[in-house]
């Protein structure tokens, strides 16, 4: 499966995070891993990737990430808030520079007239060092077409995207 991945997108996001000395994990709802997946397809990811957490259900987004209960009731797990929360949780759980998370609907069912299927929230959330008060969280909404496939492949080609941009201006 890993030679089927466009590594161009993923090679780049690792020599900016490389060049700057930083490191990234991910927490995958809708993605599942691949965006891991896309990242470690890359040789020398070691350098920089620390995790990839697969937080699908409601639980584990609380267990692993500290995702809040009241959030999750409130908003459900396709949410903008969500997505904050689960950006921010990987990047303090795992101790590294950048997070990454994605959650979403990616079909073939599960969407409503607020969120149908393809909408997908992308978290990327920046630790600044310690003092600076810097560090901040953007998050983004996106509605994809296609298939389960094409929103999933859409979504790690975006994510990584928005990352990229955040590296070139943080």
């Amino acid at each position: 499966m890993n030679d089927e991945i466009d590594r161009e997108l993923p090679m780049a996001v690792g020599d900016a995070l490389r060049d700057r000395e930083e490191t990234l994990a991910v927490a995958e709802s809708c993605t599942g891993g691949l965006i891991g997946a896309a990242i470690t397809a890359v040789p020398g990811a070691s350098d920089y990737f620390d995790a990839g957490l697969t937080t699908y259900a409601y639980d584990a987004k609380r267990r692993h990430l500290g995702v809040s209960r009241e959030a999750l009731d409130e908003h459900g797990a396709v949410a903008e808030p969500i997505a904050r929360e689960m950006a921010q949780g990987v990047r303090d759980v795992a101790d590294v520079t950048w997070g990454i998370a994605t959650t979403g609907i990616a079909g073939p069912s599960g969407g409503t007239d607020d969120n149908p299927v393809g909408t997908v929230y992308i978290g990327i959330s920046y630790a600044a060092p310690w003092g600076s008060e810097a560090s901040y969280t953007t998050v983004s909404r996106y509605v994809f077409d296609g298939d389960r496939a094409a929103v999933r492949a859409k979504t790690v080609d975006q994510a990584l995207v928005d990352l990229l941009a955040e590296l070139e201006t943080a």
